[in-house]
């Protein structure tokens, strides 16, 4: 029997991003990139899921003093073209770092992450600064003391669950009077439902005939007709044969 693990998926809510902070001072541009990677996707989290955004924010620190190795220096070069013939652009290595430090370490750790909507929310948690100072302090703060803060909140709630008053339980009663507690229950529904049938089978009572009255139309209809009497014709006048001759 193959058993099928459910897929973990965690929901918003229970996604928390912290703050790392990365120094550049001295370190390798393809190191330091694959690191940063790894933070903003939230790959150095048991709760990674590429579907969401479970990364934390990043900044990068000293990004003027990033290095590469062997002869890159000189051979690196960022192109870039505006699709118009003619002006395709080559900015060596030397002269990008000297002036956008920042856009090195951008592009870089930019072809690392998801070329997609994730991608790119992705890119906007990472602050790059030059120098030595950013604006961050009180978010870096801020998730220093969050497991501190979470430990005193779940022990503050054990303390307030364990001083809460318990309500006693109600114990189950013996199987016997479970048992005869059904039957009542049973023996006065049938009975509810015996009297209920005998209720709706009752004759219901018979209304007395309304005696009608007789109408004019009916009394006019009985009187008897008045006959009238027959004209009498006038009698024919007998013709003699005699008195004419």
């Amino acid at each position: 029997m193959v058993t099928k693990l459910k897929q973990y998926n965690p929901k918003a809510s229970e996604i928390v991003s912290d703050w790392q902070v990365v120094d550049a001072n001295g370190q390798v541009l393809g190191r330091l990139s694959t690191q940063i990677a790894t933070y903003l996707m939230g790959k150095h989290k048991p709760s990674y899921v590429p579907h969401m955004l479970t990364g934390d924010f990043v900044i990068v620190l000293n990004a003027a003093q990033i290095k590469v190795t062997g002869a890159k220096a000189e051979q690196k070069i960022y192109r870039r073209h505006s699709q118009y013939p003619g002006n395709l652009k080559e900015i060596p290595f030397s002269r990008m770092q000297e002036r956008h430090p920042t856009r090195i370490i951008e592009l870089a750790v930019k072809g690392m992450l998801p070329k997609n909507k994730l991608g790119r929310q992705m890119m906007t948690r990472l602050k790059i600064y030059a120098g030595a100072e950013h604006p961050h302090s009180a978010q870096v703060l801020g998730s220093e003391r969050r497991e501190a803060r979470e430990e005193a909140a779940a022990v503050k709630a054990e303390a307030v669950a364990a001083a809460m008053p318990k309500t006693p339980v109600k114990k189950s009663a013996p199987k016997a009077e479970a048992v005869a507690i059904a039957t009542e229950v049973v023996d006065t529904t049938s009975k509810a439902t015996a009297t209920k049938k005998t209720a709706s089978k009752k004759p219901a009572a018979k209304k007395p005939a309304a005696t009608k009255t007789p109408t004019a139309k009916a009394s006019a209809a009985k009187k008897p007709v008045a006959k009238k009497p027959a004209a009498k014709k006038p009698a024919a006048k007998k013709s003699s044969d005699s008195g004419e001759k």
